[in-house]
This record gives C-alpha cells, sequence and structure tokens, in this order.
C-alpha cells in the first residue's frame, strides 16, 4: 500500500511537472502568435511605406528630367522663333528692293537713274537679308536626352527582403559563471551567415538577453517575459555582473545585427546559478527589532530618548541612548527573542556545502553581531556567541569601538578598524566559518570547529540597523583565505 502511494505521488509530481510546462508552452504559442500578428502588421507597414517612399522618389525624379527636357526644348524654340522673326523680316526688306530695282531698270532719265542706283547699293550694303545667318542656329535634335532604365528596372525587379544574420551559437564551453557574473561565449558570424539575396552588410554588433528562472527544461516554452537585454555588443563576448543569483538557473539567448537588421535569437542555453538565498525570519525577531526586506532596525518600545519625534534631533548627552543592559523587554511571541538578545534569525538552515553572504550597517548604526546558531540550542533569551551554540562577530561603536570574535561566552578582540562590508563564509562540512573585511580583503576572524547540527544565519542588531545581501556565490577571493588558514592549521598540527 505505502509502495502504491509513493509511485502514485511520483506519477502525481510527474503530471504536475508535465502540466506547468504545458502551461507555458500554451502562453508561449499564444503570444507568439499575438507577437505574429502585430509584427506582420508592422513589416507590412512598412512595406507600404518603403514602396510609397521609392514610387515618390521615382516620381521626383521623373519630374525633374522632364523640366530638363522641357527647358532644352524651351530655349531651342525661343531661338527658331527669333531666326524665323529676323528672317521674316529680311524677306520683307529684300522683296522691297528688289521691286525698287526693277523699277530703276525702267528709268530713262539718266540723272534719276543714276541717283536710284546709288540709293538701291547703299540699300544693298545695309540689308538684313545680307547680315542673316541663313542656317538654323540649333538643330532638332534631342538624343542627349535617351534614357535606357533597363538596369534600373532589373534593380527593380530584384528588390526583396532584407537578408538578416543568422542565429548565432552560443559556446556553453567558453561560458563563465563566477562572483555574482556570467560571461557569454558564441561562435562569431561571419558575411556569408545571413538568410536572403543580397548583402546586409557585415555584423555590426549583438544583442544579449537573459531572464531567471527555477527549472532549465523546457526553455522556450518559459514566456517571453522579463528578459533583460544587454546592446551593442561589438565582441562575441560579453560580461553582466553585479547579478543576485536568487534563482537556479540564469537562461541567456543572443542574436546578431548587421546594417539591415536583426536575425533571429540563438537557441536559449541555461546556466546554473546556483547561490545562498534566505531572508530574515520575522516571526523570531525580537519585539523591538523591525524586519523590512533584507534590513534590520532596532526601534525601542517605551523609551522617552528613542520616540519618533526625537529621532534625528542632535542631543547634548549620550543619556537618550539607552544601555543594551538596561533596556527592558516587552511581553513578545513564544518564537520570538526577547529580554536583551535582540537577535533575529535567518529562515534558511544550512546542513552541508558552502555558503556564502554579506552584512552592511547603516549609517545610524551603534552596535550589532553576525554570525551562526544551531537554532534548536538557541533560548529565547540568548545572546550571540555567549552559548556553545552559537558563533559570531561582534561590532560596537558604542562609547567606543570594538570589533571581536565571539563563542561559548569567550571573546576574542580584533585589531582591525570597523569594517563597512562583512563577508560571512560557512563551510558546514569542513567546519569553517570565516568573517571577511570585503572592501580591504582582509580576513577578519576564522572558527575552526565540526558542526554537528544545522546551521541557521542568525543577527543582533541594537541601536541602528543592518543591511544583509543573499544570492551571493562564494567569491573567488574567499579561496586565498581558505589556503592560507589551512596551511597554518596544518602548521600548528
Amino acid at each position: 500500500m505505502d509502495t502504491q502511494k509513493e509511485a502514485l505521488r511520483r506519477i502525481i509530481s510527474t503530471l504536475a511537472n508535465k502540466n506547468e510546462e504545458l502551461q507555458h508552452f500554451l502562453e508561449s504559442v499564444d503570444s507568439t502568435l499575438s507577437g505574429l500578428q502585430d509584427e506582420s502588421c508592422k513589416v507590412m507597414s512598412e512595406l507600404e511605406a518603403e514602396l510609397e517612399q521609392l514610387s515618390s522618389a521615382l516620381e521626383e525624379k521623373g519630374a525633374q528630367l522632364r523640366d530638363i527636357i522641357k527647358a532644352e526644348k524651351q530655349r531651342k524654340e525661343a531661338e527658331l522663333q527669333r531666326q524665323l522673326s529676323e528672317g521674316r523680316f529680311a524677306l520683307l526688306s529684300c522683296e522691297e528692293l528688289l521691286e525698287f530695282a526693277n523699277e530703276t531698270l525702267t528709268v530713262t532719265n539718266e540723272e534719276e537713274f543714276l541717283t536710284a542706283a546709288k540709293q538701291i547699293k547703299e540699300r544693298v550694303t545695309m540689308a538684313p537679308a545680307f547680315r542673316l545667318t541663313t542656317r538654323p542656329m540649333v538643330s532638332e535634335n534631342m538624343s542627349q536626352f535617351t534614357v535606357d532604365f533597363s538596369a534600373e528596372r532589373a534593380g527593380l525587379q530584384r528588390l526583396h527582403f532584407l537578408p538578416v544574420p543568422k542565429p548565432p551559437e552560443i559556446d556553453v564551453s567558453n561560458c563563465v559563471v563566477r562572483d555574482n557574473t556570467i560571461t557569454v561565449a558564441w561562435q562569431p558570424l561571419s558575411d556569408p551567415d545571413c538568410n536572403g539575396d543580397g548583402g546586409g552588410g557585415p555584423i555590426e554588433r549583438y544583442e544579449l538577453e537573459y531572464r531567471k528562472t527555477n527549472q532549465d527544461g523546457s526553455l522556450r516554452a518559459a514566456g517571453e517575459a522579463c528578459w533583460e537585454r544587454v546592446c551593442d555588443i561589438t565582441e562575441p563576448l560579453v560580461t553582466v555582473s553585479g547579478l543576485k543569483f536568487d534563482s537556479s538557473f540564469v537562461i541567456v539567448r543572443v542574436r546578431a545585427r548587421n546594417k539591415a537588421a536583426a536575425g533571429e535569437f540563438s537557441e536559449p542555453v541555461a546556466l546554473e546559478t546556483r547561490a545562498f538565498n534566505f531572508g530574515f525570519d520575522a516571526l523570531t525577531a525580537h519585539a523591538e527589532l523591525k524586519v523590512d526586506g533584507d534590513t534590520v532596525t532596532w526601534e525601542p518600545q517605551g523609551v522617552r530618548g528613542h520616540d519618533t519625534r526625537l529621532r534625528g534631533k542632535d542631543t547634548k548627552s549620550r543619556s537618550a541612548t539607552p544601555s543594551p543592559n538596561k533596556t527592558a523587554g516587552s511581553r513578545v511571541g513564544r518564537d520570538r527573542f526577547a529580554g536583551e538578545s535582540y537577535t533575529v534569525l535567518g529562515d534558511r538552515e544550512m546542513s552541508g556545502g558552502s555558503h556564502y553572504w554579506e552584512l552592511r550597517p547603516l549609517a545610524d548604526w551603534k552596535s550589532f553581531s553576525v554570525g551562526v546558531a544551531y537554532r534548536g540550542s538557541l533560548g529565547r533569551f540568548d545572546q550571540l556567541g555567549k552559548s556553545v551554540a552559537s558563533w559570531c562577530l561582534y561590532a560596537s561603536q558604542w562609547l567606543q569601538s570594538s570589533l571581536s570574535a565571539k563563542h561559548n561566552n569567550r571573546a576574542k578582540l580584533l585589531d582591525w578598524p570597523l569594517p563597512q562590508r562583512i563577508g560571512i563564509y560557512c563551510d558546514f562540512d569542513n567546519g569553517d566559518l570565516l568573517f571577511v573585511d570585503v572592501d580591504k580583503l582582509r580576513l577578519l576572524h576564522c572558527f575552526k570547529t565540526k558542526f554537528s547540527q544545522p546551521l541557521i544565519p542568525a543577527f543582533t542588531v541594537w541601536c541602528g540597523g543592518i543591511t544583509m545581501v543573499t544570492g551571493l556565490q562564494v567569491p573567488t577571493f574567499m579561496g586565498n583565505f581558505l589556503s592560507t588558514n589551512r596551511s597554518l592549521s596544518s602548521l600548528s598540527q
């Protein structure tokens, strides 16, 4: 019966996963269909606009050519009309002179004849007919305006859609995930790697998109939402830094773009980005601690010096900030820390492997502790570092600055300025707990022990606040501290 139930549970789990996968698939297909309709309308509109521009360009060019022919025709017509006018005037003058000359031949009086002959001679000398060019100044030939657009027609007949680059292929072997940074590499594309006829020009740049997910299967069916984009990549390699790894995988895809257009995205690839993620367990927080996301602040109750109306005012003495030994606790829930243990725990245990997170104090802090503890062995009134169940780094700038490592009610004073960014590294299997000044890459302290129970991140805040940063991989610089620490341990043994 139990075996059959377990088998049935596995079947139910498989069916549930398949159901979720199919839901993602249907959503993806529906989104793709909607996108196809929008994209088709878009490219159709762009095509009509391009054809309209092409038609307008042809009309404009035709108008220019027509104007040139018309101007030349008008110029020649004007010249020929001028010659016609001058020729008609010269012909009329010549006919009049010819008639006068014929009449003179009939004159019998010698004196009259000589006078008329002299006039005819003078008029002939000055006659327009003898000064007029008797050939047309322009020809009817307009062959210089002959056109042959056969090459252009052939070009128009070759009109086609712009060639786009093929999808690149991501080189998984050269992709690197380290220090909350992903480096993605792919095979570069050459000019022939374009779909379609004609040249779209060389690859000008690439675009990378990435998104977080907790499953590496059915990458294309995972939906198109929430893609982050990196543009204007000129090399077949890009590094994206400053990521918070709060998911199991980061899916990446890349596409190429030439002068013409952008191609299709490559097949998506899932890069594993496991890191230690946790939050504050608000149910464990002391009643005077306020949990707000990744931040914890101390907000005392019933203390006059810390009335909210007086915050931010400059007081003349330190009496307004009560000592942690004198602040009274209030009635709290069963799971909350109480009394002088201003503590809050994380909401995720560590029972194996290596983990890393960071703490950053807020500007107005006075005292805080950070470390790990056995949750089951830490009482409501226990303070971090004062029992065998907890290990911590304690920092204080109340009255005077101090930094110390605490465990089992023993404290080791550390000679180092108060850090503003503390890295906490816990290797459960090897029993290593390290505290690091991240800004100065300095190992503050290392606890070496053997953990016998699951650990939980633990924090104490008094006067002020802290912010924690999770979703971090174990940084590479921790390797130097670990190797040095283990070498020292071997020498001491």
